[in-house]
């Protein structure tokens, strides 16, 4: 059976139940709209996903942990949830009133208290009564329409429980990497020796940008702590709906506490919101990027930055300038990014290409967002579900592969992990090697106009 629910929705979905994949039990055009259909296929298979698909267009459903039965009672489930697919963005409507969860109903298909039924009646139709124990919109979650086109049941499979040949992809990794402390300090001298190509600038410049709470500021905290030998927060950073970065702030980390400053400037900028006149402006990133706006530069949501504002830079030097930008997604909320704020991301790209600014993805949280990877960090080019999601941000930002980085900041330990710094320094030096991408085309620019001449 093929499943009608694409990869991107039940990415969506299993980001709400942890490490998980969803496998197909119940298919209504090939078993049948019938309640014995589905109680033959889906009974006692423990907690699963149910789908509908209307002729409208929406898809919408529910989870249960509980397993389906025909005892004609009531189901408490405390983790029971609606939800609807807007655009790519799915909507989760908990439940309100977790002793009446679910229907145990044997002439029904997914039964859900008495708020949503599928295949109800054993009939290519769905009910719904919203506001009973749980609270949702029936023109939000289906349109209204209650026609059944299919309807699908998945069963959702922990990966620690699924067989060898389900698990391979914790066997192979889909990249190479070294967890060894020599590797750890081979990666710290490099960035410690390097230089940029053109001799006027002696710090790369690379410039940190992403939703609120991505984790921008943590990672100039973590790329600190890796240098300093212990965990330390100089740049705000925290949990908040809206940015705690208000000012263009640029950090140089140093190589220990008396150390010199590394060839690299980290620059941190509010994050992006979705909404209009909230988060960074799209034009106040262009100033930033062509170097016009200086360090603590108050950022003004509803009004960019002018030329004649305090402090403007007219005549920015290249070693003013950015020389790489750094999108910084949260691994967890991929599936669910706000189509406005996707909007913003893929505006910004765009205006970041016209420049010729080379650009890379960080892959934040990943350890939350797989609990394989949480076990082990070295799990994290093992895990499948790591792979989906770099290949979900690749295809929605527009960036290859290979400019896709997982990475995990330090937020909450007290120490420092080696397995996370070479993921942390793996990150920076291949951050450099853009900076060097960008200073050879310039070079090639250039050695062109000489040509010309």
């Amino acid at each position: 059976m093929n499943p009608r629910l694409t990869k991107s929705q039940q990415r969506a979905l299993c980001s709400q139940l942890g490490d998980v994949k969803l496998q197909l039990l119940y298919k209504a055009s090939i078993h049948g709209f019938t309640g014995a259909a589905f109680h033959q296929q889906c009974e006692n298979k423990g907690p699963t996903v149910s789908v509908g698909y209307n002729p409208s267009g929406y898809v919408f459903g529910g989870y249960t942990s509980k397993p389906f039965n025909e005892s004609e009672e009531h189901m408490q489930d405390d983790q029971a949830f609606l939800f609807t697919f807007s655009g790519a963005n799915l909507l989760k409507y908990p439940v309100t009133s977790s002793a009446y969860a679910v229907n145990m109903i044997s002439d029904s298909g997914p039964y859900f208290g008495e708020d949503l039924v599928l295949v109800h009646g054993s009939q290519a139709e769905a009910y719904s009564d919203p506001g009973n124990y749980y609270s949702f919109t029936a023109a939000e979650m289906h349109g209204n329409d209650l026609q059944l086109t299919e309807c699908e049941v998945y069963q959702v499979k922990e990966r620690k429980d699924l067989d060898k040949s389900e698990r391979q992809d914790l066997e192979k990794p889909w990249r190479t990497i070294v967890w060894e402390s020599k590797r750890r300090n081979e990666l710290m001298d490099s960035i410690k020796l390097y230089k940029p190509t053109h001799s006027s600038v002696s710090q790369a410049r690379v410039l940190l940008i992403g939703p609120v709470g991505a984790g921008k500021s943590s990672f100039f905290n973590s790329i600190n702590s890796v240098f300093r030998g212990h965990v330390t927060s100089q740049a705000i950073a925290g949990s908040s709906g809206t940015s705690l970065t208000t000012q263009f702030r640029t950090y140089s980390v140093k190589a220990g506490r008396e150390g010199k400053p590394l060839p690299i400037i980290l620059c941190d900028s509010m994050g992006l919101e979705e909404s209009t006149g909230a988060g960074l402006d799209v034009d106040d990133i262009s100033s930033i990027v062509k170097g016009h706006i200086p360090d603590t530069y108050q950022f003004n949501p509803s009004a960019p930055l002018h030329p004649e504002s305090h402090g403007y830079r007219k005549s920015p030097e290249l070693k003013d300038k950015i020389h790489c930008v750094v999108y910084v997604i949260d691994a967890c909320k991929v599936s669910i990014l706000p189509a406005k704020l996707e909007e913003k991301l893929v505006a910004v790209r765009r205006k970041v290409n016209l420049m010729g600014i080379p650009q890379l993805v960080l892959l934040t949280k990943v350890d939350e967002a797989c609990p394989d990877v949480a076990e082990d960090l070295r799990n994290i080019y093992k895990s499948q579900y790591i792979k989906d999601t770099v290949q979900e941000v690749s295809a929605r930002l527009g960036v290859p592969l290979s400019c896709v980085v997982p990475v995990k900041n330090y937020y909450e330990e007290l120490e420092l992990d080696l397995n996370c710094d070479i993921l942390l320094l793996s990150a920076v030096l291949q951050m450099l090697r853009f900076v060097d991408n960008y200073f050879d085309d310039l070079s090639d620019q250039f050695s062109n106009l000489e040509t010309k001449e």
